[in-house]
């Protein structure tokens, strides 16, 4: 049961934020005629220019992609991408028949929400290492091959897309809120994503720090340095702990602190990444 519900557990996080990424396209971003980056914006303008439900082109245009990437990156591309690119086709599919109105008739609103809607539903998947495919795969393509940031050629990517929206729109506005969804987006995504892996820093300075660390091991699971310290006035000899925790784990060694000795000094420090056993795999 353990290991079904730990094989489950990334795939439901998954099939969530492909629910909220389709909802963002689909209530807020289609209706308002706003193009986004990505081949779910190449979607989006083939809808307007054929009627064709995005769900359709989207599937299609990914196919094609994820069997060139198969065929050039190999077969460990990843199976999350396939499983991620068939859901995110059947929410656009379902999406669009349940909701035919904007919900919201302010433009520039429905950029915002549109673009925080999906942004975090991307930065959920990208969470569980998951990938919505399209734009992605062309990176890892061309990076194979050229000395080129994927980052660098997403970002072109959505530039020439969003601007062909004009060729289907006529209106320089549509395409500046596509470009306001862009960012957005690109935001939401790093917001989330870096905030599921934020970690802190924590010193605590406390004669009883021997109970404290020994908590902090047994329930949060994590790590203590025992460092030797010496007051500057007072010349006086003490301990140091020293902590490396993750977001979610920062309130759990406040608690215990407070519990065992509220006369306890400490500091908390936000680090750019922590890297080894616990934490980020170090690559390259």
């Amino acid at each position: 049961m353990k290991k079904t519900f730990e094989w489950l557990k990334p795939n439901i996080i998954i099939t969530l934020g492909l629910f909220l990424n389709a909802l963002g396209w689909t209530i807020f971003l289609i209706p308002a005629k706003i193009t986004g980056g990505g081949v779910s914006g190449v979607a989006t303008l083939i809808y307007y220019a054929t009627g064709i439900k995005m769900g359709i082109p989207f599937l299609i245009i990914n196919a094609v992609l994820i069997a060139i990437a198969l065929k050039i990156l190999g077969s460990g591309f990843g199976l999350k991408t396939i499983y991620s690119v068939v859901v995110l086709s059947f929410f656009y599919s379902i999406l669009q028949v349940v909701f035919k109105n904007a919900v919201v008739n302010d433009t520039f609103m429905s950029s915002v929400i549109g673009g925080i809607l999906g942004g975090a539903g991307v930065g959920i998947v990208f969470t569980q290492g998951g990938s919505t495919g399209g734009t992605d795969i062309i990176a890892l393509i061309v990076n194979k091959y050229r000395n080129i940031s994927p980052g660098r050629i997403i970002l072109y990517l959505d530039v020439v897309i969003i601007s062909s929206s004009y060729l289907i729109f006529h209106s320089i506005e549509k395409t500046v809120y596509g470009y306001v969804t862009m960012a957005i987006t690109a935001y939401t995504i790093d917001l989330v994503f870096s905030g599921s892996k934020q970690s802190y820093q924590i010193f605590i300075i406390s004669k009883k720090y021997e109970e404290i660390a020994a908590r902090i091991a047994n329930e949060v699971k994590r790590g203590v340095t025992l460092m030797d310290g010496e007051g500057w006035y007072s010349r006086d000899k003490q301990k140091v702990l020293m902590i490396m925790v993750r977001k979610t784990d920062a309130s759990h060694v406040f608690r215990i602190i407070k519990q065992v000795d509220k006369e306890a000094f400490f500091s908390m420090t936000s680090v750019m990444g922590v890297y080894g056993q616990g934490f980020e795999p170090i690559k390259g």
